[in-house]
C-alpha cells in the first residue's frame, strides 16, 4: 500500500507534467548522448523518464527500453510518442514509484538523469538497486545537478549538491565487482524549458559492472 507521502509525490509530479505542453519531439539529455552513443545497444532502464527524450533516443539506436516515472501523465505521453514514432515495441513505459520499490529485470544500461525530488526518496538505496540490476559489463549512468539553473524548481541558495564521489560512496559498490569509469563535475551551457540559456554544472558518475 502506498504511503501518504508517496501519494503526495505522485500528485505533485502528476500536476507538474499535466501543466506542461504535450511534447512532440522531446530532447534527450546531453550527457546521455555524449556517453552512450558509442555503446552497443542492449536492454536499458530509464529511471524517471519524464518527457521521454532519453527513452526515445535510446530506442532509435536499437535499445530495448524500460522507462519508469511516478507520473502517469508522463508515462502515458511517452507511450503515445513511442507508438507514433514506430518505437512501441522497443519502449515499455510504466508508472512506478521508486520510493516504494525498484523495477525488476536485468539491464546493460541504467540511466538516472536528475533524479531529484522535493519528496522523500532514498537515492542511495535506489542507485544501489540500479547497480545490482546491471548485467555483467553493464553501466550505471548517474547525472545530477551540480548547480542551480535559473529554471530549477529548487532555488534554495543553500542547496547542497553531493559530488559524484559521495554518490558513489553511497552506492557502496564493491571495487571487485564494480568499476568507477567516471566521477567528475562538468560544466556546459544549457537551455531551459522557457528558452533561457545559462551555464550549469553536471555531476557525472559512470559505474560499470565487471564482465
Amino acid at each position: 500500500m502506498s504511503t501518504p507521502e508517496a501519494a503526495d509525490a505522485a500528485t505533485y509530479w502528476q500536476d507538474v507534467y499535466a501543466a506542461r505542453p504535450v511534447p512532440t519531439d522531446p530532447r534527450p539529455n546531453v550527457r546521455l548522448t555524449e556517453i552512450v552513443a558509442a555503446l552497443p545497444p542492449g536492454a536499458a532502464l530509464d529511471l524517471g523518464c519524464g518527457n521521454g527524450g532519453d527513452a526515445l533516443w535510446l530506442a532509435r539506436r536499437g535499445w530495448r527500453v524500460s522507462a519508469v516515472d511516478i507520473s502517469a501523465v508522463a508515462v502515458e505521453r511517452l507511450t503515445g510518442l513511442a507508438g507514433a514514432c514506430g518505437l512501441g515495441e522497443l519502449i515499455d513505459a510504466r508508472q512506478h514509484d521508486l520510493h516504494e520499490s525498484f523495477p525488476g529485470g536485468r539491464f546493460d544500461l541504467v540511466n538516472a538523469h536528475y533524479l531529484h525530488t522535493p519528496h522523500a526518496l532514498d537515492r542511495s538505496k535506489v542507485l544501489r538497486g540500479a547497480a545490482h540490476a546491471l548485467r555483467p559489463g553493464g553501466r550505471l549512468l548517474v547525472v545530477d545537478h551540480g548547480s542551480t539553473a535559473p529554471w530549477s524548481w529548487n532555488q534554495d541558495p543553500d542547496a547542497y549538491f553531493p559530488p559524484p564521489s559521495e554518490v558513489a560512496a553511497g552506492i557502496g559498490a564493491d571495487p571487485a565487482t564494480w568499476t568507477i569509469e567516471r566521477a567528475e563535475p562538468s560544466s556546459r551551457v544549457a537551455t531551459g524549458p522557457d528558452g533561457r540559456m545559462a551555464e550549469v554544472t553536471d555531476h557525472i558518475l559512470v559505474l560499470r559492472r565487471a564482465s
